[in-house]
């Protein structure tokens, strides 16, 4: 007789719980698609404009092929909605309907998604692994309530997509069916559609299966799914700008997951290395105590597939450059083309987020053999108590991030005769131009609301040699007297007002207190 499928309403009540969590965190006010104030606000810098920017000409622009390109954003520096960090997989939706179903903005129901999936797989992993009901919904609740994740949605939105890693775990412990490979490909997929951090994680895990099962006639599905996905979001217009110089300068610190930093209130502070994303390792204290009861999980042999590939993310997140408390322990010396590769993912600290999801996964399932379902069921939700008290200075640090805004925000660049000068011309140019740097922001706004294209951009990777011959030609067109009459040009340093004033002083103005070149009438 068939044994009785195991309920899957835990796992439902997880994802309810997971989203009620984002919501007491963040508010209720990110989630109507019409309120867009509180990622125009600039609160948390300028990456949520950066993605409203991406999704706000995209969505007017013409259907292309490859189906993300997106090059009203930025002319001759633009290239995709991959490059916006614009969620491909909710923005070629969102663009197929956006004709019936106006979105002006998809992020906060994406955040809400991310706490519900994240919940949601982290008790499938959880059932799987032996734990019962309560052990499902709280370990999904303690899963949402971690740094790792609620760090990256106070703005990195793309990355909140962690429960692509946890649903990675969750195919690793699922029972081997037919319908695996199926799983692994649409995983591979939706990553590839997510964010260039989580798909290599995806990847790993993947492989890691497939080595256990000796699966390798599923690659050319898998990886051809991942590739045809990139393709589709236009990963592949952009040719050169992939590379950086960020490997071993954003690494995790050895005690990054045991330091609360501006988390946790109850551990003791550690200092660990100091960058941009310290403190987002930071397992918090219930999270800590789970992780080490993985040490109750019998070795088995069939697990060394995945702790190989989780020990590899773990050393490339360490990287070359091994830090203890922030102090250099050790630098090994690696040749500079590879360093220069492995900067393609920046900031190599992230990729310690599969292996903390595994230690706690297992955590679990160490309290279920020691305790049994139901006392591990009562240890887990003790810890998710215990998580919640100790991220309070968390949530006064979290409280600022999106407070109270207006449902739409006026254009920084107030006066109306903006708009007017915009209506009379065909684009928007800085200058010089370049990603990001003075003005960008303002000047991408208005050229958003009054539908003009624009080389004003903030893309998460550029070609930099195109941006300079760009810059440089733009500037010998103005000192040449050359400026096209049919474009608003805005001027934001002294090299380009010196230009102008050499070859089209008859056009330059100020407005608003910035140098402009106007249109022609």
């Amino acid at each position: 007789m068939m044994a009785a499928r195991p309920p899957l309403w835990p796992a439902v009540m997880a994802a309810l719980l997971g989203a009620g969590i984002v919501l007491a965190i963040f508010g209720a006010g990110i989630v109507p698609p019409w309120r867009t104030g509180w990622m125009l606000s600039g609160q948390v810098g300028p990456d949520p404009v950066q993605y409203w920017l991406g999704w706000a000409f995209f969505r007017e622009d013409p259907w292309r092929w490859p189906p993300g390109l997106n090059p009203r954003w930025g002319m001759e520096l633009g290239s995709s909605i991959f490059y916006a960090d614009a969620i491909p997989l909710l923005a070629l939706p969102a663009k197929l309907i956006w004709p019936v179903l106006p979105l002006d903005q998809y992020w906060g129901i994406w955040l809400l998604l991310c706490g519900a999936l994240q919940a949601f797989f982290a008790a499938l992993a959880v059932r799987r692994l032996g734990g019962g009901a309560l052990a499902q919904v709280a370990a999904g609740a303690l899963l949402v309530l971690s740094p790792m994740l609620i760090n990256r949605m106070g703005g990195h939105f793309a990355l909140a997509g962690q429960w692509l890693v946890l649903a990675g775990l969750w195919l690793w412990w699922a029972p081997l069916t037919r319908r695996r490979a199926a799983g692994w490909v649409l995983l591979a997929a939706a990553a590839a559609l997510v964010h260039s951090y989580i798909l290599p994680m995806v990847l790993a895990l993947w492989l890691a299966d497939a080595w256990r099962r000796r699966a390798w006639r599923e690659a050319p599905f898998v990886l051809g799914a991942a590739l045809s996905a990139l393709w589709l979001a236009g990963f592949f217009v952009l040719r050169a700008g992939h590379g950086g110089a960020g490997f071993g300068a954003m690494q995790m610190d050895l005690l990054a997951p045991f330091d609360p930093g501006f988390w946790g209130s109850l551990p003791p502070a550690l200092g660990t290395a100091e960058h941009p994303e310290t403190g987002s390792s930071y397992l918090g204290l219930g999270g800590i105590i789970l992780a080490l009861c993985a040490a109750l999980v019998p070795w088995r042999r069939g697990a060394w597939p995945l702790a190989a590939v989780l020990g590899a993310m773990l050393l490339f997140a360490v990287s070359h450059r091994v830090m203890l408390g922030g102090a250099l322990l050790l630098e090994v010396p690696l040749p500079e083309r590879l360093v220069g590769l492995a900067g393609a993912l920046r900031a190599s600290e992230r990729f310690f987020w599969p292996l903390g999801y595994a230690l706690m996964l297992l955590g679990v399932a160490g309290l279920v053999r020691r305790l049994g379902p139901r006392g591990a069921g009562l240890a887990v939700l003790a810890l998710l108590a215990l998580q919640a008290l100790d991220l309070r200075p968390a949530y006064a640090r979290i409280a600022h991030f999106f407070p109270p805004t207006a449902g739409t925000l006026p254009l920084r660049l107030a006066d109306p005769e903006w708009r007017a000068l915009a209506a009379r011309a065909d684009a928007i140019r800085l200058v010089p131009a370049g990603n990001q740097g003075p003005l960008w922001e303002e000047v991408a706004v208005l050229a958003a609301a009054t539908r003009r294209p624009t080389d004003a951009t903030y893309l998460a990777r550029t070609d930099a040699a195109a941006a300079r011959a760009l810059a440089d030609a733009t500037l010998e067109g103005l000192r040449g007297g050359r400026a096209d009459p049919r474009v608003l040009h805005v001027l934001r340093d002294a090299h380009a007002i010196a230009a102008a004033r050499e070859g089209a002083a008859d056009r330059l103005r100020q407005l608003d207190g910035v140098w402009i070149i106007a249109p022609a009438p």
